[in-house]
This record gives structure tokens, C-alpha cells and sequence, in this order.
């Protein structure tokens, strides 16, 4: 009956329905034809069970189906499924109608305290659901944490406050006012609400007479107030006069349900660093893509955050909205076996376009000082991966402050047995046909230039390249060095070891003795991008993918979860700025 009534509601498409309904209704008759003397017939009972898990596969493949298939309204829209922290409910309904009525995607949202939403996502990990809205980052991040959500995007900062009535008798302009008896206050329960949770956090760092102001606060709630499970049910009670004050959110004394009552106390105690709301794309959700672009939407300083800031939040600065935005991406040729598949599999999830530039480093900045006022519109690029720190100074002052992902070593590639070049010395002897980089055209070649000065033998090869007869061959990348050693056009080359490894049967690898034979790869966004965040989340992918730069044959530079250091923006000069 599930199948037929799953085939009625198109729940699965016909054909689908069809396959299942004639394989569950044929299984069905053979268990009905079924006899018990069968049990005593060799064979029988294997048939029996066979059926059985059948049956039982059928089912599993019916859930895969449904599981693959996006949410769907009455009427066959598309459907993402929210839950949001009650107290942001006002902005979030706002902006959800406008997404709907402009791109026809149906929003379902559901509402209950940040701390509450989480612990039914933790019981339920695979429940229906595509974004997470916290009142404070720590719980998306600990969503994060737990596998529950893989990305997460900053919305805006707020901070608690204390509301009271504006036509209130009593006077409260400080936390002691609050811990006076016969004062009634209200506020969220720690472990439901995320402004609960932030105030017992700030007030437990203040000690007291051997205790502390947070539960000092804790006693008198208990005593004369009422701790709630969401910050508007809270803002309720200070409005209709059933407590003197409530904590709440600025933002919340600054909806239009409550602006006209209620007016908000700012007390020391809260003039800390704001807690951020942010939104997570749940692991859950079946599709990710239309999840992500609308929390693009959601974050954007031109859409979204335009109606958070209305209703009294301080929103971050955003990117700029695009349903499908297009980023340019200058990739030093180095990197390109180790971050291609990444680049192609994160722009698949993203829905977006990334246009990557693989080339010499030398050749990527002289186009970047070419483009007026570094504009991406010019085709500046957003983001900016170099094959060294070298290059990447040429042109730092257009980058957020960068941080060093990767190093790989350079290496003498030879043909596959030969022994004639052992040393950089090596390089300079007559008759040695050798490949290096232009210096002025790629990382490998200003690097190489600093490697023979730091051997005392840079003049005799620039000696030995003006001599007749004699093979110096410069190359404007270094993915061309490697080729000319396997054709035998020279008898070595310096090069990066990730360029020599996928050719050892042709080439072998004589690793260098010197501290300047390492090349570093830094990480930056252009100031003039106007997707930062959706960079960062680039960034993220990166960061997370030390296998990938491993296999090809880099060392991996920043930390990995359960390994020392558990924020990947640790590591690097400058303080991580790019990527945070």
C-alpha cells in the first residue's frame, strides 16, 4: 500500500513507482503461495529468506530514492526547510517571502531557541532540514563540529540588553539594579536560548564575594522571575507588565512588536565582543546547492542583510548578491594538480563560476598592475594563490592580509638513470644541457636565480648561458621544464617535485642539500572582491583538503581537525585575515 499511495501522490516518478510496486506485488505473491511443509523440503527455506530480503532491499532502495529527491510542496515547488532562532523571526520571515516571490522556491521555517533546535538536529542527524540560523555562532560551529552542517556564513552582530517598559516606575540602568529583591526579570534558559546561553557565559568571568554575577542573576530569576525557552517569549512578559525588565537582544527591543513598549538598557557587563548570527548548510539537506544560494541571498549586503539592519541588527558586509556569481581565480601553475578537483567540485556545490588562471606567477602579477584600480570587473581577480611568497609581494598591498597554505621543494630532474648531474655545480659545467625558469616570468625561475646566488654560481651560469654552443634553456612556466628533461632535448632541470613525480618512469629525482630550495604557497583575497565570503568558503575547501596537496607531492602547512592547532587560519603570516 506504501508504494501505491507513494505513486498516487508522485512522490516518485511513474516509471519508478511502477518498477516498485510490480517487484513488491510479485514478492508479496510468492511469500502468499508459501507452504509450511517447505520448511522440511532441502532448499525451500533459502527461498523464503531470499524473498524476505528482497523485500527488505526494496525498501532501502525506495528511501535512497525519496532521500535524492529535493523537499516539495502541495504543488511541486521546490521546498527548503529552515529552522531559525525564534528571536530572529521578524528579518528571516522577511527575507524568505522576497526570496520566494523572486525566485518561486518555497521557504518552510521553523522556530524554537538556538540551543533547543540543535539538540533536535543532534537526536535526529538525518531528519529533514537544509540551513541551521542560530542567535550565536558557537552553535553553528558546534553543528559544524559534530557533523551536522558543513558550511556556515556570518549574518550580523548583537548584543544582550535589558528591556523594560518605557512608561516603567522603576528605575534600572545596571546589573545591581536587576539583583535588587523584589525586582522581577525574565530571561532564556541557558539551555535553550542562545541569549540565555551568551549572558551566563559573560556574567560567570565575574567574581563576587566568592561567587560570581551569573549566579547572583541565576538566584534572583529563580526567586521573582521566570527563565523562558526563546528571547520573544521573554520580550513578551516585559511588555505586557508581568516582570519589571527581561535580557533580550538589542536587536529584539528593536522588532515592531516590541519597539513602540519596550526601550533597551545597555549595562557594562554586555559591552563585550558581540555574538554573531550565522546560518549552516545542514549536512541533511538533499540539496545543497539551492541551500546555499539562498543563504547567499540570506547574507548579501544588497538583499538579506539589508532587512536585518532594519530590524535592528548590525549586519556584517556582505557579499554582493548574484544568483550565479562568477569569481577569477589566479592560480600559480605549481598548484594545478592539487587544487583543480577542488576548485571544479566547489563550484559544482556552490552553484557558481569559478574562472581559474593557471600560469607563472611573474606573468599573473604583470596582469594584475594592468588592470585599473584593480578592478575585478576588469578581471582582477577575487583570490590570488601564488606558487611563492616572492610574487605575492610584488603585488600586496591589493590582498587581505594571506596565509601560507602549502610549501613544496624544488628538486634536479634527470633523465631516468643517468648520473651526470648530481649538484647545482653540476649546472655550470661545459656540455651539461640544462632547463631552467625566467626569472621574471615564474616563481620557479626567481627562485632558482636566488638558489644559484646562495651557491656563489649564479654569474658562472649566466656565463655559461651567453658561451657558444652551450644548452640554457629558460621557460616561462614550470610546468614546461619537466617535458623538455623526458624528451631528452636536456640532460636536467630544476623544477618542483610535484611536477617530477607523475613522470618517474622517465626522470629521476635528485633532492637539493640548501635552505633555499623550498617554495611557499600564501593564500589572499583581493580587497576589491565583492565575494569575500564566498572566497573564504574556497578557502575552507582548501584548508580542508590536505590529501589532495599531499598526493601531489606537497607538504601541507595548516593544521587538521583533531591535530594541533583546530583552526586552519592559525597558521601563515599576517593574522589569517584571508580567510577568516
Amino acid at each position: 500500500m506504501l508504494f501505491h499511495n507513494l505513486a498516487r501522490q508522485n512522490a516518485l516518478p511513474p516509471a519508478t513507482a511502477f518498477l516498485l510496486i510490480s517487484a513488491h506485488n510479485s514478492t508479496m505473491q510468492r511469500l502468499l503461495q508459501y507452504r509450511p511443509e517447505c520448511v522440511r523440503r532441502p532448499g525451500r527455506i533459502n527461498l523464503l529468506w531470499a524473498m524476505l530480503l528482497a523485500g527488505a532491499a526494496l525498501v532501502v532502495v525506495l528511501v535512497a530514492l525519496l532521500r535524492q529527491r529535493p523537499a516539495e510542496t502541495d504543488d511541486g515547488t521546490t521546498k527548503l526547510i529552515v529552522h531559525c532562532a525564534a528571536g530572529l523571526r521578524v528579518p528571516v520571515e522577511e527575507v524568505a517571502q522576497a526570496y520566494q516571490q523572486e525566485y518561486g522556491i518555497a521557504i518552510q521555517l521553523q522556530f524554537a531557541g538556538s540551543n533547543t533546535l540543535l539538540n533536535q538536529l543532534q537526536v535526529n542527524r538525518f531528519a529533514e532540514g537544509d540551513l541551521y540560523i542560530a542567535a550565536d555562532d558557537f552553535y553553528t560551529d558546534l553543528a559544524v563540529e559534530e557533523g551536522l552542517a558543513a558550511e556556515t556564513i556570518p549574518i550580523a552582530h548583537q548584543r544582550p540588553v535589558v528591556a523594560v517598559r518605557k512608561d516603567s516606575e522603576k528605575k534600572i540602568s545596571s546589573l545591581a539594579d536587576l539583583l535588587e529583591p523584589g525586582v522581577a526579570v525574565a530571561m532564556g534558559n541557558p539551555d535553550q536560548a542562545a541569549v540565555g546561553k551568551a549572558i551566563r557565559k559573560q556574567l560567570e568571568k565575574i567574581e563576587v564575594d566568592g561567587t560570581n554575577r551569573w549566579q547572583q542573576l541565576e538566584e534572583r530569576v529563580t526567586t521573582d522571575g521566570v527563565f523562558k525557552p526563546t528571547v520573544n517569549e521573554v520580550a513578551n512578559d516585559v511588555k505586557l507588565g508581568a516582570v519589571d525588565a527581561a535580557l533580550v537582544w538589542d536587536s529584539t527591543v528593536a522588532m515592531p512588536k516590541y519597539a513602540e513598549d519596550l526601550k533597551a538598557v545597555t549595562i557594562p557587563e554586555f559591552e563585550t565582543d558581540p555574538n554573531l548570527v550565522s546560518v549552516a548548510v545542514l549536512k541533511s539537506s538533499v540539496d545543497p546547492t539551492a541551500a546555499l544560494r539562498f543563504a547567499r541571498f540570506l547574507t548579501s549586503r544588497d538583499r538579506g542583510l539589508k532587512t536585518f539592519e532594519k530590524y535592528g541588527t548590525r549586519p556584517i558586509d556582505g557579499d554582493v548578491w548574484s544568483e550565479r556569481p562568477e569569481i577569477s581565480f589566479y592560480c600559480g601553475a605549481v598548484n594545478r594538480r592539487a587544487v583543480e578537483a577542488i576548485v571544479d567540485d566547489f563550484q559544482k556545490r556552490e552553484g557558481v563560476s569559478v574562472t581559474t588562471e593557471y600560469n607563472g606567477c611573474g606573468i599573473l602579477t604583470t596582469q594584475m598592475k594592468a588592470i585599473e584600480n584593480q578592478s575585478t570587473e576588469h578581471g582582477f581577480p577575487d583570490v590570488y594563490l601564488a606558487c611563492d611568497r616572492y610574487y605575492l609581494e610584488n603585488v600586496r598591498d591589493w590582498f587581505q592580509d594571506d596565509v601560507d597554505i602549502s610549501d613544496v621543494e624544488l628538486v634536479i630532474a634527470v633523465p631516468r638513470g643517468s648520473k651526470e648531474v648530481q649538484s647545482l655545480e653540476d649546472f655550470v659545467k661545459p656540455g651539461i644541457r640544462v632547463a631552467l625558469g625566467q626569472p621574471k616570468q615564474c616563481t620557479i625561475g626567481a627562485l632558482t636565480r636566488r638558489l644559484f646566488e646562495a651557491e656563489g654560481l649564479y654569474d658562472r651560469l649566466k656565463e655559461k648561458q651567453k658561451a657558444d654552443g652551450e644548452v640554457v634553456v629558460e621557460k616561462m612556466s614550470s610546468a614546461l621544464l619537466v617535458p623538455d628533461v623526458v624528451a631528452g632535448h636536456v640532460d636536467a632541470a630544476l623544477v618542483y617535485i610535484t611536477d617530477a613525480l607523475p613522470n618517474t618512469d622517465d626522470v629521476d629525482i635528485v633532492h637539493l642539500k640548501s635552505q633555499q630550495n623550498l617554495a611557499v604557497q600564501p593564500f589572499s583575497i583581493a580587497r576589491t572582491s565583492d565575494h569575500k565570503y564566498l572566497v573564504r568558503r574556497l578557502f575552507q575547501r582548501l584548508a580542508d583538503s590536505a590529501d589532495s596537496f599531499e598526493a601531489a607531492g606537497f607538504h601541507f602547512r595548516l593544521p587538521q581537525k583533531g591535530k594541533a592547532g583546530s583552526t586552519a587560519t592559525e597558521n601563515g603570516s599576517g593574522d589569517s585575515g584571508a580567510a577568516q
